[in-house]
């Protein structure tokens, strides 16, 4: 017997809460404005269930505790910090910066700061 549960799937897209850090960013980082407004369109109309299904998108995307994943950005001359709940889909922007100065955080405690 056929059940429209079994094969109903409901598509949700990635929510990305605090749209206006990601502005926020572009204006202290002017030279990452295409790159980054281009990830941010591109990740907002997915939907991921899991790290492995993000990876497979963002081959260069890496998980570090608190399911914080980097992002690189303009060809890795920046970084993104985000926290993803992959549960609810959403998705916070904890830090944004140059790659020199991601080499000075601790990815897994750095608070947001803009």
């Amino acid at each position: 017997m056929f059940s429209f549960r079994k094969h109903f799937v409901i598509f949700v897209r990635m929510n990305i809460i605090a749209r206006g850090t990601i502005i926020a960013c572009v204006d202290k980082y002017p030279k990452a404005e295409t790159a980054l407004l281009n990830w941010y369109h591109e990740f907002a109309k997915a939907s991921y269930e899991n790290f492995n299904q993000l990876k497979s998108i963002y081959g260069n995307a890496s998980i570090v505790a608190n399911n914080r994943v980097i992002f690189n950005i303009k060809g890795n001359d920046f970084r993104l910090v985000v926290s993803i709940n992959f549960k609810q889909h959403a998705a916070y922007t904890i830090w944004f910066g140059t790659h020199k100065e991601y080499d000075n955080i601790d990815t897994a405690t750095v608070k947001f700061t803009l």
